[in-house]
């Protein structure tokens, strides 16, 4: 199956005409209506964005073929994806998230931590979760340029320099 991208995730139904809250993951929310049909991350759930507009804090979005309030809550919770081939290329020095996932993680001074695992964002700005190589729990950085100054694509690996404290205790300063 050819690399999707999460775009969007739709929320309640908003309304009884069958609009939802959607939540958009794009660079320029209200893209995510550009992309053509969207699909569920098991692909048995396929949609098509007839329009959108802005709320508060989130789109409202009207979904071809859902046409009231219960058709809408049968989507909620629903992350939408799009195949990569849809999306513009990247920018020069800009990459997708999903382009970070499984990247190696090292230390400016060549030390191993593990690999990215997943790019959360809880709303303080983008994080890094890392999996360390020796199976132990995942722990955060920030996704900062102070914290991760190199990003090596096509060598498959982020330099870090995180700051101090951050690291779990078997990857900080002398530890083994």
């Amino acid at each position: 199956m050819a690399q999707r991208i999460l775009v969007a995730q739709i929320g309640a139904a908003h309304g009884i005409r069958g609009e939802v809250r959607l939540w958009s993951f794009t660079a320029e929310p209200m893209a995510v209506k550009d992309y053509g049909e969207l699909s569920s991350e098991d692909g048995t759930v396929n949609v098509k964005i007839e329009s959108v507009r802005s709320a508060k804090d989130f789109l409202v979005a009207c979904l071809a073929g859902i046409g009231d309030r219960t058709a809408a809550e049968r989507l909620r919770n629903t992350k939408l994806y799009v195949p990569r081939e849809r999306l513009p290329a990247a920018e020069p020095d800009a990459f997708y998230h999903a382009d970070l996932i499984g990247l190696a993680v090292i230390t400016e001074d060549g030390r191993v931590l593990g690999r990215v695992v997943a790019v959360p964002n809880f709303g303080a700005g983008d994080l890094i979760e890392i999996e360390p190589a020796a199976g132990a729990k995942t722990f955060l950085l920030p996704f900062t340029a102070a914290a991760v100054p190199q990003i090596d694509l096509a060598g498959g690996r982020l330099v870090v320099d995180p700051p101090a404290g951050l690291l779990p205790t078997s990857h900080a300063e002398g530890a083994g």
